[in-house]
C-alpha cells in the first residue's frame, strides 16, 4: 500500500460479532503489519451483535493457534453495526451475503465498498457460522478466514475497495 493509502480501513461484518468477523479482523492486524506495514486500520461488528460480548472461547483458541504471540481476541468486546462504521470504511467484508444486504440498509448508496469477503477474494460464497460447533469447526473457519483475508487485502492494496486500478 503506497503513502497515498496509509491509514486504510477495513471493517469485517458477521451476525454476533464473536466468532468470524473478529478472527478476521485479528488476522486482517497481523497481515497487514507483517505484509503491509500496518497501514491498514481493522475493525468488526456484528448486525445482530450485544455490544461488549466476548469472542467465543473457541475463536480464542482457534485465533491463537494461527497468530504471534500478543495478537489475539482476549480483549475483543463485540460492536453493533452502525451506519457510521459502514461510512467510516474504506472496505467493508461481510462473511455472507445477508450481512452485506443489512450494511446496505444501513448505507445504500456503499455498494462500491461492500463485499462479501469471499467472492472479493476471489472465492466465492458465504462463510459458515461455526458458532456452537466443536472446536475443529472453529479452526478450520480460522484458517479458511486466514487464506481469505490475505487475498482480501492483497486486492485491496492492488486496486482499492471496488477492485479498480
Amino acid at each position: 500500500m503506497g503513502k497515498d493509502k496509509k491509514d486504510r480501513r477495513v471493517l469485517f461484518v458477521c451476525s454476533g460479532n464473536t466468532c468470524r468477523s473478529p478472527m478476521a479482523a485479528a488476522l486482517a492486524r497481523e497481515i497487514s503489519g507483517r505484509e503491509y506495514g500496518g497501514a491498514v486500520r481493522v475493525s468488526s461488528a456484528g448486525v445482530f451483535a450485544l455490544p461488549g460480548t466476548p469472542a467465543t472461547p473457541e475463536a480464542v483458541e482457534a485465533v491463537e493457534a494461527l497468530l504471534a504471540a500478543g495478537i489475539g481476541l482476549q480483549g475483543h468486546r463485540a460492536a453493533l453495526l452502525s451506519t457510521a462504521l459502514v461510512e467510516g470504511a474504506d472496505l467493508v467484508l461481510t462473511m455472507t451475503a445477508v450481512h452485506r444486504r443489512q450494511a446496505l440498509q444501513l448505507v445504500p448508496n456503499a455498494t462500491y465498498k461492500v463485499h462479501v469477503l469471499a467472492d472479493y477474494a476471489g472465492w466465492g460464497g458465504d462463510l459458515e457460522d461455526p458458532v456452537g460447533r466443536p472446536p475443529a469447526v472453529y479452526r478450520e473457519c480460522a484458517s479458511r478466514l486466514r487464506a481469505l483475508v490475505t487475498a482480501a487485502l492483497a486486492r485491496f492494496a492492488r486496486t482499492g475497495p471496488a477492485g479498480e486500478s
